[in-house]
């Protein structure tokens, strides 16, 4: 996104941003160095950023939800993790929670899909039994991401 950097001569030492038509609109105090504004302005964005990917995330598993699994599937929050090295997504029965790791930021669509509908259908049926596989199957393209993630899991060794 982009950044509108807003300087204010009644700013001392707070640092805002905010989302404004599709911009991150950040006040910073007039008289900060600019190596400081950078640094604060780099962290404020990737905050918002995340947000929005969060948000974006929620909205697509909701919808994910209602086409392939009848909205069956619950959950308390979804969310990207960069600590999942060996898996794509995990879903957590005690807490609701799925993480989808952030290694599939940029992977087609159907690939992301895939994914989300795997881990909803845990919510659903806990294992990887016949009938979780008819659920986690339903998505399209289920097949091909799957030799996709393969493909992905080889390069990233």
């Amino acid at each position: 996104m982009e950044v509108e950097i807003i300087r204010s001569k009644r700013r001392k030492k707070t640092v805002a941003a905010r989302v404004v038509d599709g911009r991150i609109q950040v006040r910073v105090p007039e008289g900060m160095k600019p190596e400081e504004e950078a640094a604060v302005i780099a962290q404020l964005r990737r905050k918002l950023e995340s947000q929005q990917d969060q948000a974006s995330l929620q909205h697509k598993a909701e919808a994910l939800n209602h086409q392939y699994l009848q909205g069956r599937a619950q959950w308390s929050a979804i969310r990207w993790v960069s600590n999942q090295q060996h898996r794509w997504g995990s879903y957590s029965p005690q807490s609701g929670e799925i993480r989808i790791s952030d290694r599939l930021y940029g992977v087609p669509e159907y690939v992301l899909d895939s994914v989300i509908v795997h881990e909803l259908a845990h919510s659903i049926e806990p294992n990887h039994s016949k009938a979780f596989w008819e659920l986690a199957g339903r998505v399209a393209h289920a097949e091909r991401a799957r030799g996709f993630l393969e493909g992905l899991q080889y390069r990233q060794g």
